[in-house]
């Protein structure tokens, strides 16, 4: 179904993977199993680090945060995605769309943010040990994620606000598996130069720079690392470090490949896979490197759901 070409689009269509209807019971049982385990290993991550109090230090209350982050990002797209499995129509309002759009950056940017603040602890933590529990302060910490959720509802407004003017009046299909901007900006009849344009230098700035400050703190930490006698302890910082490179790679690469670009024309099968990738199996694969590659984590979590103390 389509608008017509004179007519305002009111609402969009969301065309998912074509050519899938014979599996779509097997691909909805398959990512609702995705996102209860999401939902599971977040909410254990964040349980085991609220109610042990020996994890009450800065570096778990990050991982915390990105937990209850995870949560919040899935909820935008997921529940929809299954939704939409379910339905022949696949239909969301234009004011939805947007909202979706906006909501999705909005986490996506907060998390860039966390880890960025995550980055920073570990800097403080291996390179200045004997101030760290003077600078890097609870306090300090609640600040950091204050101001990453702050940047993040903020930093994607200018983009929205220009989508949202722009006039939909021919097709309203979005060829993707839930609503964005660079789909979004393939069907605007009018002329999306500005758009693209400040999308374009929003997600250099929101992916580079954060990207650098990261870099740069880990150049410094594999310094310092390099220079502790004790074999064990390279071992330990070195892993704690690695489990945080990990989820970064992970979630500021991808994306990275997807928004930045200066043209408003994409290859829809690769964004597609690109968007399942950080949106659906990157939140999955979270909390296992966490819970698998933290100790102190793994074995709260174990203690947590066996009732061992």
């Amino acid at each position: 179904m389509e608008a017509s070409n004179q007519s305002t689009v009111t609402e969009f269509i969301i065309a998912g993977f074509p050519g899938i209807e014979g599996i779509r019971p097997l691909l909805f049982v398959l990512l609702l199993i995705t996102y209860l385990l999401i939902i599971t290993g977040n909410v254990l991550i964040f349980l085991a680090i609220w109610l042990h109090q020996r994890l009450h230090a800065p570096m778990y209350f990050f991982i915390s945060i990105l937990s209850c982050l995870e949560l919040c990002y899935t909820a935008v797209t997921i529940p929809k995605m299954l939704s939409n499995l379910l339905d022949a129509m696949k239909s969301i309002s234009f004011r939805n769309c947007i909202l979706q759009t906006y909501c999705f950056h909005a986490m996506g940017i907060t998390e860039v943010f966390l880890l960025s603040s995550m980055a920073y602890d570990r800097y403080l933590a291996i390179c200045t040990p004997l101030y760290y529990p003077n600078v890097m302060t609870l306090k300090v910490g609640a600040l950091l994620v204050a101001g990453s959720w702050l940047c993040g509802f903020l930093y994607p407004l200018p983009e929205i606000i220009l989508i949202s003017r722009l006039p939909f009046c021919g097709s309203n299909v979005i060829q993707h598996i839930f609503c964005d901007l660079p789909p979004l900006l393939s069907l605007a009849c009018g002329n999306t130069s500005l758009s693209i344009l400040v999308d374009f230098t929003l997600n250099i700035c929101v992916l580079s720079v954060p990207l650098l400050l990261i870099l740069v703190s880990y150049i410094k930490i594999i310094r310092a690392v390099l220079r502790i006698q004790s074999s064990e302890g390279r071992k330990k910082a070195f892993s704690t470090c690695a489990t945080h490179l990990i989820v970064v790679a992970m979630f500021i690469g991808t994306p990275g490949f997807m928004y930045i670009r200066l043209t408003k024309t994409y290859s829809l099968t690769y964004d597609r896979l690109l968007s399942v990738v950080y949106a659906v199996i990157t939140p999955l694969l979270n909390p296992i490197i966490y819970s698998l590659r933290n100790k102190e984590i793994r074995d709260a979590m174990w203690k947590m759901v066996t009732g061992r103390h």
